[in-house]
């Protein structure tokens, strides 16, 4: 496996860990309107970003990887917000435990700007 296989192997397999964190979150989430509601938009936002990285290394284009990267992203800053949102209720018995995973949202959403940029000089230097 070269360099860049490990590099995306690493980002996937860091995703779906991302994920099941998530869900862990999820889980802990009060059986109240609110933490419903919460709850299933938070499982959207914040599995998505692993099935959409996985996807976009299946792109069929470099203009289809930036796109499939761009929803990853999106769906990143989505669930950073929820995130925010639990915590600022709070939603959770200890808020300050979400710190961990805000932090991990912020390092991935670093991760795909950077990705997302690099994609796009390539695509228009080819």
């Amino acid at each position: 496996m070269n360099g860049e296989q490990a590099r995306n192997f690493d980002l996937q397999e860091r995703l779906v860990e991302y994920a099941v964190r998530v869900l862990n979150v999820v889980e802990v989430l009060p059986d109240t309107l609110a933490g419903k509601h919460v709850a299933g938009q938070l499982v959207r936002s914040g599995t998505s970003p692993a099935a959409n990285y996985g996807e976009a290394q299946g792109a069929e284009s470099r203009k289809d990887f930036i796109h499939k990267m761009k929803i990853s992203l999106k769906e990143l800053r989505e669930t950073l917000v929820w995130l925010l949102i639990i915590q600022s209720k709070p939603l959770v018995e200890l808020p300050k435990k979400l710190n961990s995973i805000i932090e991990e949202t912020n390092e991935l959403i670093s991760i795909f700007v950077v990705s997302i940029t690099t994609a796009k000089k390539n695509l228009l230097s080819q």
